[in-house]
C-alpha cells in the first residue's frame, strides 16, 4: 500500500512538472515570435498579406494589447484549441494539425515496433556473444546506422527498394484511386482493419513499411546499445550465477533473471524515443511524400508560414515532454528506488 502511495505521489509530481514545462515552452515560443521582428502582425499574416489581413491578425491575436495580455490570450487559445487560421490555406490550424498528426503517429508507432524488434533482438544477440565476431558486427551496424544522415538513408531506401529491387512504392500513404476508409481513429491502416476493408489495409501497409523501416534504421542503434550494455551488466551478477548453479535451464535464466533486469533502461529509452521519432519525421516524411505533421512543418518552413510553424513547434515539444514523462513513470514502476530517491 505504501509503495502504491509513493508511486502515485511520484507520478503527480512529474505530471505537474511536465505541465509547467509545457507552459514555459509556450511562453518561450511566444516571446521568440515577437523578438524575430518589430511587426509580429506582418510576420504572422505572411509576406504577401494585404492590409485587411494584417488588421485581422492584430485583432485576432490581440497584438495591439500589452505583451502580458497578448501572452495570456495566446496560452488560453492554445489550451482551448483556438489556434487561428492558416494564412496560406485559409483553414483552421487546429484542424490541419489534427488531420496530419494521426498519419505521423501511424508512421512513428510502426517504426517504434521495428526498433523494439531490431534493437532488443540485436542487443541480446550481441550480449550473449560478447567479444565475438557477431558482437563486433552488430556494434559496427548500429554505430553506422546511428551516424547516417537522415536524408541519405531515406534516399538510399527509395533507390534500393523501389528502383533496383522494386518491392515497395517510392512514397505516399496510399495508391492513386484508393478511397480512404471510414474515419474511426485517424490511423489509415488501423481504420482499414476496423472497417474490414482488406484492399485499403494491404495497400496502406504496403506504403507504410518502407518509410517506417527507414526511420527505424536510423534510430534502432541506441536501443541496441543500451540493451546490450544492460544485459552485460546483469549477465555475470551473483544471483544469475546462483540460478545457473541451481540447474535452471539457460532459457529460463535469460528470460527471468537477465532480460527482466537488463532491459529496464531499454524500456525507458523506448518511451523517450517516441518523442524523438515524432520530431524526427520532417525529413523522412518530405522524402517519402508522407502526409504527416513533419511534412506539414516542412511546408510551413519553406513558405515562411509562422502561425502554423509556431503551433507545430509547440506540438512537437509537448510530445517530447509527454514521452519523457512516460519514461519517468515506467522507470519508477520497474525500479522502486527511483521514486524513493525522487521523494527525498
Amino acid at each position: 500500500m505504501e509503495g502504491k502511495r509513493e508511486l502515485i505521489y511520484y507520478i503527480a509530481r512529474r505530471a505537474a512538472a511536465s505541465v509547467l514545462v509545457i507552459i514555459g515552452t509556450i511562453i518561450i515560443v511566444f516571446l521568440i515570435s515577437h523578438l524575430l521582428t518589430n511587426d509580429p502582425a506582418r510576420l504572422w499574416a505572411g509576406p504577401k498579406a494585404r492590409g485587411v489581413t494584417i488588421a485581422y491578425v492584430i485583432q485576432r491575436y490581440h497584438l495591439n494589447a500589452p505583451l502580458l495580455v497578448q501572452l495570456w490570450y495566446f496560452i488560453v487559445d492554445f489550451f482551448t484549441g483556438n489556434l487561428g487560421i492558416d494564412p496560406i490555406t485559409g483553414a483552421s490550424i487546429s484542424s490541419e494539425i489534427l488531420f496530419y498528426f494521426p498519419n505521423t503517429l501511424e508512421l512513428v508507432l510502426t517504426s517504434l515496433l521495428f526498433i523494439i524488434i531490431m534493437g532488443v533482438g540485436l542487443g541480446y544477440l550481441a550480449a550473449i556473444n560478447f567479444s565475438s565476431k557477431k558482437d563486433a558486427l552488430i556494434r559496427i551496424l548500429y554505430s553506422a546506422a546511428w551516424a547516417s544522415p537522415t536524408f541519405l538513408v531515406a534516399i538510399l531506401a527509395i533507390l534500393i527498394f523501389t528502383s533496383y529491387i522494386p518491392i515497395f512504392p517510392s512514397g505516399g500513404m496510399n495508391s492513386p484511386g484508393m478511397i480512404p476508409p471510414a474515419h474511426i481513429t485517424g490511423l489509415y491502416v488501423l481504420d482499414s482493419l476496423l472497417s474490414r476493408n482488406l484492399g485499403d489495409f494491404t495497400d496502406g501497409l504496403y506504403h507504410l513499411i518502407l518509410p517506417s523501416l527507414a526511420l527505424a534504421f536510423l534510430n534502432f542503434g541506441i536501443v541496441t546499445r543500451i540493451s546490450r550494455n544492460g544485459i552485460l551488466s546483469v549477465k555475470w551478477l551473483p544471483y544469475v550465477k546462483v540460478a545457473r548453479a541451481k540447474g535452471l535451464d539457460e532459457t529460463k535464466v535469460s528470460r527471468n533473471h537477465i532480460l527482466r533486469t537488463g532491459l529496464i533502461e531499454s524500456n525507458t529509452v523506448i518511451a523517450v524515443m517516441f518523442g524523438w521519432l515524432i520530431t524526427g519525421t520532417v525529413v523522412v516524411e518530405q522524402i517519402f511524400s508522407w502526409p504527416g505533421i513533419g511534412k506539414f512543418a516542412y511546408s510551413a518552413i519553406s513558405e515562411s508560414n509562422y502561425p502554423v510553424l509556431i503551433f507545430v513547434v509547440i506540438t512537437f515539444t509537448i510530445f517530447v515532454i509527454i514521452a519523457n514523462l512516460i519514461a519517468d513513470i515506467m522507470y519508477a514502476i520497474l525500479d522502486p528506488r527511483i521514486r524513493l530517491g525522487g521523494e527525498n
